[in-house]
């Protein structure tokens, strides 16, 4: 039998393959500190040219990603909001018979739980066992920019919360897993990001992004070849969840590993280590990105998306 992956019709196919870039955005696309993004701006420009479509997947809340989208150039691409718990989706990647678009042009579906019932049962936990937290909400408008470093109109757009909360632990490391047991209990889960945890239902980064995946075949009727970076802990199901991944240097020291053989770690932190990640993967032929199902056998014949 001839193996498709190697006639010479195999460039054409791959280039007839839609790809997708998943991406965290603070530590990541945007700088920890200044949420620069520059040193991205040559690739994301690329990638557009090439009609990859760049996803952000992010712990921020559909408000801040609206406006960030435009910022990136990035409006005619879904998005992952609330680590999982909120997808948007542009009027291309709707289904005429499932999704309604709001007001704003987005078709939004909500993976994750309501966010008064979040906050419910923090408050009823931190009760029940005296442990000590604060948390996005309980913050003054002040506390909130001098702890982000966000402007008061982004802190206040990070504050519309639909599906998770951000909190601050506050108490000693030993008494989180019974705090994370009880939330357990009520089918909520903690996730640790770059500044802090978050309280959120059962989905992830990972099972939004495989979401994703799932429409973006159902649409093109193809599976798509798929990349993702990251540099947090709650960006390790994300990672797992796509063909080649990249673990962006991050500055919060913690441990990023994600059970993932097609992995790069980049040098740089931030906008240049995201840069460095897609070319390390995109940027030349023998690494162009590998169907999962296909890591294990002879790469395929084509050149890279560059």
């Amino acid at each position: 039998m001839t193996d498709s992956r190697t006639t010479p019709d195999a460039g054409l196919d791959a280039a007839l393959t839609p790809r997708l870039l998943f991406t965290d955005l603070d530590g990541s696309l945007l700088d920890h500190h200044s949420y620069d993004w520059s040193p991205a701006r040559p690739w994301l420009a690329r990638l557009r040219q090439l009609g990859v479509a760049v996803i952000p997947v992010t712990s921020k809340t559909r408000s801040e990603i609206v406006p960030l989208r435009r910022e990136l150039g990035l409006t005619d691409t879904p998005f992952i909001a609330e680590n999982g718990a909120v997808v948007g989706l542009p009027p291309a990647w709707c289904h005429a018979r499932l999704d309604r678009l709001g007001p704003d042009g987005l078709g939004i579906r909500t993976l994750g739980v309501d966010i008064g019932f979040v906050r419910k049962r923090l408050a009823i936990w931190r009760e029940r066992l005296g442990v000590r937290f604060t948390t996005m909400s309980e913050m003054t408008l002040d506390e909130l920019v001098a702890f982000t470093g966000l402007s008061e109109p982004e802190a206040r757009l990070a504050r519309m919360r639909e599906g998770s909360e951000p909190l601050v632990w506050e108490d000693d490391e030993a008494r989180l897993e019974g705090f994370r047991e009880g939330l357990a209990g009520d089918g909520l889960q903690l996730v640790r990001g770059g500044r802090f945890w978050h309280a959120t239902g059962t989905s992830h980064k990972g099972s939004a992004v495989s979401w994703l995946i799932s429409r973006c075949e159902a649409l093109r009727g193809r599976r798509p070849l798929t990349l993702a970076l990251g540099d947090g802990p709650n960006d390790i199901s994300m990672l797992e969840a796509v063909d080649q991944a990249v673990v962006i240097r991050g500055c919060h020291g913690l441990d990023v590993s994600p059970a993932q053989p097609s992995l790069y770690r980049s040098e740089a932190t931030g906008p240049a280590g995201w840069a460095e990640g897609v070319a390390y993967w995109w940027g030349r032929a023998d690494r162009r990105v590998i169907p999962a199902a296909l890591r294990n056998e002879p790469a395929a014949a084509g050149e890279a998306v560059a």
